[in-house]
């Protein structure tokens, strides 16, 4: 046959001379049920758009609310002010607004529609309280926008069930990437956690729509990395010896971690017990920060730290095992939120501290570059998606290069353990049931 199978036709329909076909490439596929027609790509064009403005818009808000809550006498104020607002905003939107505000859910099992009423109000709540100093991550209210810009245009451009899906996830994954400046990770997220297939199809529209809301980011938002002022970080040995050891460990706290979060996802409190629920767990919050200030927020200053290796180990080994246990108390009171920056903070503390004791024993690598590697090792592992998961650490801090061969063997190893002993997945396991 001379022409090539293949939907849509390729612009040259003859085989080159051996006579292969150009899908014998497993990446190299048609289609299937999800044509990217004009249509969808100048939908998936707008959603970048969107996406991109929607990020402008939350971290403003997000940047004022923190603001405000720098001028407050003690940092106890602004969580307890959290705690109302989100209980008292999150027990009217769930009881009053109808719609779904789920982007996974929505993707893996909906018919990739969201209610932007309860979408917005849901991401409004949700950086508020993360600006107030929540331990929560600030990407799951862009990723949501992101995802309802996909929906809104998806609608209006009549597109197919699973055009629609495809186009809700490359909206929530860039609208991640558009608050942290990470085009390739926002893509990667889109292909490999929300949609499984790293092939042509998927990773086109991905990276298409992620640049375009990055760029557009670009306008109101500062560019560069999350994670300012690395040191310089050089390949040694010792790193890969560390990898081989720590990687199945944190694969292991990756398993504990991502049940503790099914655990409270599935007890939140129900009926009234909603309303003070978030007010309860934020003043948890605020006494604890007391002795360690660091909890507050979503992980950002315990990164810089580990990576910056300018925190004592005993402080990094307390932060690693405070960091998840307030992050699960927040998330269990019925708040939203994101679990990225947390789980990074979480794993840039433990392999800081494992790193410490190993260069007891095997000295020559800095403790910043063990905090590194396990921020990706354990990223990866909890999202089980370690290409996202290395490429996200890579971008968010603009370093590490030089550790790629150390980095991706952890991160290998943690998810592969993770997959072998469970297999859910941060995101997984907060689906409510059927």
């Amino acid at each position: 046959m001379s022409e090539r199978l293949r939907d849509p036709q390729p612009l040259l329909r003859t085989r080159i001379g051996s006579g292969r076909g150009a899908m014998e490439q497993p990446n190299a596929t048609g289609d299937g049920d999800v044509p990217l027609t004009v249509r969808f790509w100048a939908a998936l064009a707008g959603t970048g758009v969107l996406a991109g403005l929607a990020g402008i818009a939350l971290m403003r808000l997000l940047d004022a609310v923190a603001r405000l809550a720098s001028g407050a006498p003690a940092p106890v104020v602004p969580l307890l002010g959290a705690g109302v607002i989100g209980g008292v905003g999150w027990f009217l939107l769930r009881r009053l607004v109808p719609g779904r505000s789920d982007v996974d859910d929505c993707v893996w099992t909906g018919d990739g529609r969201l209610g932007v009423a309860r979408s917005t109000g849901t991401a409004v709540l949700s950086v508020t309280v993360v600006g107030l100093g929540a331990s929560l991550g600030r990407e799951a209210a862009p990723k949501l926008m992101g995802g309802v810009a996909g929906s809104l245009l998806g609608g209006w451009a009549r597109l197919t069930v699973p055009q629609r899906r495809l186009l809700v996830a490359c909206g929530a994954g860039a609208g991640f990437a558009a608050v942290y400046d990470v085009p390739l990770g926002g893509a990667l997220f889109t292909a490999e956690v929300l949609l499984g297939a790293v092939r042509l199809p998927v990773v086109l529209p991905a990276l298409a729509c992620s640049s375009v809301a990055t760029l557009v980011a670009r306008l109101g938002l500062p560019a560069g990395p999350t994670y300012p002022g690395l040191p310089d970080l050089p390949f040694h040995p010792a790193e890969v010896g560390w990898a081989l050891l720590a990687g199945p460990v944190i694969g292991l706290v990756a398993v504990g971690l991502v049940r503790l979060v099914a655990w409270v996802s599935r007890h939140q409190p129900r009926g009234w017990w909603a309303l003070p629920a978030p007010l309860g767990a934020f003043a948890v919050l605020a006494a604890v920060g007391l002795a360690f200030p660091q909890l507050y927020g979503n992980g950002q200053v315990i990164a810089q730290l580990a990576f910056t290796g300018s925190a004592p180990v005993l402080l990094l080994a307390a932060l690693c095992v405070l960091k998840p246990l307030v992050t699960a108390l927040c998330l269990g009171s019925g708040a939203t939120g994101g679990l990225v920056t947390p789980t990074l903070a979480t794993g840039a503390a433990l392999g800081g501290a494992l790193g410490a004791v190993w260069s007891l024993l095997w000295p020559g690598a800095p403790v910043g570059a063990y905090a590194l590697i396990g921020a990706a090792a354990l990223l990866g592992a909890a999202m089980q998606a370690p290409l996202a998961g290395a490429a996200l650490v890579l971008e968010l801090t603009h370093g590490g290069f030089d550790l790629m061969v150390p980095l991706v063997l952890a991160t290998a190893l943690a998810t592969a353990v993770s997959r072998w002993i469970d297999g859910y997945s941060i995101y997984s396991a907060r689906l409510g049931p059927r």
